[in-house]
């Protein structure tokens, strides 16, 4: 049996229009192939809206089940043929979707799982099948569908061994989606508090009542044209903190890169708030023969140009990074959240600098010298304290993603392999 043995019907793709018309009156939420990561990940922000004529809208829309799968697309090293599954949370989140003109949708038969049949294909595409069946052309990468479909086989299996492999794998991923949540409240959590603290400068008084509002006093900063409470000193990024930019070794050289066992961060990393691993590693030459620099652990990185210009992450290992990265190591204690979340709410001006009409990229320079408020020591060493306890969980969860990740791909083979055999009492224990 072969995947297109188990095809009810597929549904193309529609880029739309990007605002309303008399002719496309209809809102819909299009998914593209750089949103398949990001659905799996159940992080549904980024995904456009547009707009459809009510024609493409009665055939294209999307139902709970329906499986994503790009055809035009990739890189070298990164096939076509990525999927994602219709479900009911990115229903409810979304509205009505459909898929994007560069991806194709399907529904599968009865009797065939949705869910069994979208990891199916992760596993398909783990293995680098979609390579053999890619054309070209302007320089994208397609997919050629049927004819994939068409050649690569699926072992026709009961409804009941399909549901055992997929609660296995889904309750891993499950698990995975709590941990992203809590992950997510409690970065909500801190950022809440750091604007509490520092930007109504409501943190808490010697008798542990709110500053400002209990009518602390608050002078006025010439240089930073605002009002802070008493007391408060400020400085340059320069005058309290160690800065690097990061260097990349000579592509061409593999002494550099072989069996290297230095964490090399790129600025692609930082869409993460904190870091807790990396795929790319360098050698002790390549560190030796190049500008990059070794960042200890907790230093705050800041990604000053590319498609992540002006993100800002915790890094907490030590690690060296590509030049499109400055490094920034606090010299002063209890500086470091402060610092992160300081530079963190400079987001918009950063994306400013660097897409305005003047196009200034953000330089080492640029972080070097901003200016910003110096709370007292005690209240520094409070936040400290406060954040410090919480960033320690985020940290523990990312680490329990990262094994729970590392369980479930290495199960995925294993299952569809029939390596590991399942019963119903294990899959749902």
């Amino acid at each position: 049996m072969k995947l297109i043995d188990i095809i009810e019907v597929f549904i193309a793709g529609d880029w739309g229009e990007e605002t309303y018309s008399k002719e496309t009156p209809c809102a819909v939420t299009c998914v593209r192939g750089a949103d398949i990561i990001p659905i799996s990940e159940y992080d549904f922000s980024a995904i456009p809206v547009r707009y459809i004529n009510q024609q493409a809208y009665a055939r294209k829309c999307l139902q709970v089940g329906d499986i994503i799968i790009e055809k035009s697309g990739g890189s070298p090293t990164q096939s076509t043929g990525r999927v994602s599954l219709v479900s009911q949370e990115l229903l409810d989140h979304a509205g009505a979707v459909i898929c994007s003109n560069f991806c194709t949708a399907f529904r599968v038969k009865k009797g065939w799982i949705p869910l069994y049949v979208y990891y199916y294909l992760q596993f398909i595409y783990n293995l680098g099948a979609f390579f053999n069946f890619e054309g070209k052309t302007s320089g994208i990468k397609n997919l050629q569908l049927d004819a994939a479909f068409a050649a690569i086989p699926i072992e026709d299996i009961s409804e009941s061994i399909q549901n055992n492999i997929v609660a296995i794998l889904q309750g891993l991923e499950r698990k995975i989606a709590i941990n992203r949540q809590i992950n997510q409240n409690l970065e909500a959590m801190a950022k809440q508090l750091y604007d509490y603290w520092f930007v109504q400068f409501d943190f808490p008084n010697e008798e542990g009542k709110p500053y400002k509002s209990s009518g602390g006093k608050m002078v006025w900063n010439e240089k930073l044209k605002r009002e802070i409470p008493e007391g408060w000193d400020i400085s340059l990024i320069k005058d309290i903190a160690t800065t690097y930019s990061g260097g990349t070794p000579k592509s061409t050289n593999i002494e550099y890169y072989d069996n290297g066992e230095i964490a090399w961060i790129n600025s692609g990393e930082l869409n993460s708030p904190i870091i807790t691993k990396t795929t790319n590693y360098i050698t002790k030459c390549g560190l030796e023969n190049s500008s990059a620099k070794l960042y200890p652990s907790n230093s705050i990185l800041v990604a000053m140009y590319g498609a992540t210009a002006g993100k800002v992450s915790l890094l907490t290992f030590e690690a060296c990074s590509n030049q499109a990265v400055c490094g920034v190591i606090p010299t002063i204690e209890n500086m470091l959240y402060y610092v992160y979340f300081h530079i963190s709410s400079l987001y918009s001006h950063f994306i400013t600098l660097s897409t305005g009409s003047a196009r200034d990229n953000i330089s080492q320079d640029t972080i070097k010298n901003i200016l910003l408020p110096i709370p007292t020591r005690n209240i520094l060493k409070l936040f400290d304290e406060k954040i410090g306890s919480i960033y320690q969980t985020i940290v523990n969860n990312y680490q329990q993603i990262d094994s729970l990740t590392k369980q479930r791909d290495e199960l995925l083979p294993l299952l569809m392999n029939g390596q590991v055999s399942v019963n119903s009492d294990l899959s749902h224990n």
